[in-house]
């Protein structure tokens, strides 16, 4: 089968949302399937306001017009509400084509957070793109309960998985009266890092990542270890020496990188909020609780071996496979120009 993945979200920029998709379409290759993404790295692009990891797709009239009818495909997958996003979305509609869509990132929130742009007409907008899809893929069966509240329709769980050979426990040198707590994401507001810096914790602080608040945070916080972005090996060698893996975000919709974490047996300490609710057993492989000191410190005490139980039970080809499942084909490939036009008439 063809498929078409759009999506505003891609390399160099990583993210979640970056690697669900780098890991999807691999699966999907290896079963067989032709691939085709339309991404950033195919347009002109600008940074996005406030956020220049971030880059913005800027489209001539009817490029992903044309790139959907050079792909031709049997199903057409919309990542992202980004300029690519709303573009492929209107060819969609205009041809009649079903299509799903994935609601990744809570943009409303991270919206308010730098402008103050009141809730509920961001979601106003996240409803008018999402309910055109034919089907919307959430992470968790809380996070499609909650979008079914806010008035988001043909919602289906679509999973996330983990690399459990690169991301696994290592002999490591890590001393219990010298415990190093760990985060590794984005550096932005919405990722509340402030909340994990300011604990009166003991050992050490480390971060991995980059973002648009890293040289500020950095002056702020001389006392924590910041260490970039880091792959692979790198970061799974870091994750799986630390002792308690900090999740502060209250804003993620899954949080891929607490699988990672988890994977390599190290226990996760996040508030008790959608994201680490989906994951997250108190006592078992991590802890939850609005006082985030008291969890960072009672996951010290945590066995590390139920952490990687955990991350077992999550695969890339299983989550692939819901994919996939979710995708909406009708058995006609994207119209061809002449063949619309026709049925338009």
């Amino acid at each position: 089968m063809k498929i078409a993945i759009v999506t505003d979200a891609w390399l160099p920029q990583i993210s979640g949302v970056v690697t669900t998709y780098q890991q999807t379409v691999r699966c999907l290759t290896q079963l067989g399937h032709q691939v085709s993404t339309i991404n950033p790295l195919q347009f002109p692009t600008v940074p996005c306001p406030t956020y220049p990891e971030i880059s913005l797709s800027l489209l001539r009239p009817g490029k992903i017009e044309k790139a959907l009818e050079k792909i031709g495909p049997d199903a057409v997958h919309i990542a992202t509400e980004g300029p690519l996003g709303w573009s492929a979305r209107s060819v969609c509609l205009q041809r009649r084509f079903p299509f799903s869509s994935a609601y990744h990132t809570r943009f409303p929130e991270y919206l308010r957070l730098r402008f103050p742009v009141p809730l509920r007409l961001s979601y106003c907008l996240m409803r008018k793109f999402h309910n055109a899809s034919n089907r919307i893929l959430v992470a968790s069966e809380s996070l499609k309960c909650e979008l079914e509240q806010k008035g988001f329709t043909n919602l289906h769980i679509w999973s996330r998985g983990v690399d459990v050979d690169l991301f696994r426990p290592q002999s490591n040198n890590v001393k219990s009266d010298n415990p190093i707590f760990t985060y590794v994401g984005r550096i932005a507001p919405e990722k509340n890092l402030e909340a994990f810096f300011e604990l009166a914790l003991p050992g050490e602080k480390w971060v991995i990542g980059d973002g648009p608040q890293l040289l500020a945070l950095k002056s702020r916080y001389p006392s924590v270890r910041f260490f970039g972005f880091l792959h692979g090996k790198s970061l799974a060698t870091r994750l799986a020496a630390s002792s308690v893996f900090v999740f502060p975000s209250r804003t993620d919709t899954f949080g891929i990188v607490q699988l990672e974490a988890m994977s390599c047996g190290v226990p996760v300490a996040a508030f008790p909020v959608e994201g680490p609710l989906a994951l997250v057993e108190n006592d078992v492989n991590g802890y939850l609780d609005e006082d985030l000191k008291k969890a960072a410190l009672r996951c010290l005490t945590i066995d590390r071996a139920g952490c990687r139980q955990t991350a077992r039970r999550f695969s890339w080809a299983y989550s692939t496979q819901q994919f996939l499942n979710n995708l909406v084909v009708t058995g006609e490939p994207f119209p061809a120009p002449q063949k619309y036009l026709a049925h338009a008439a």
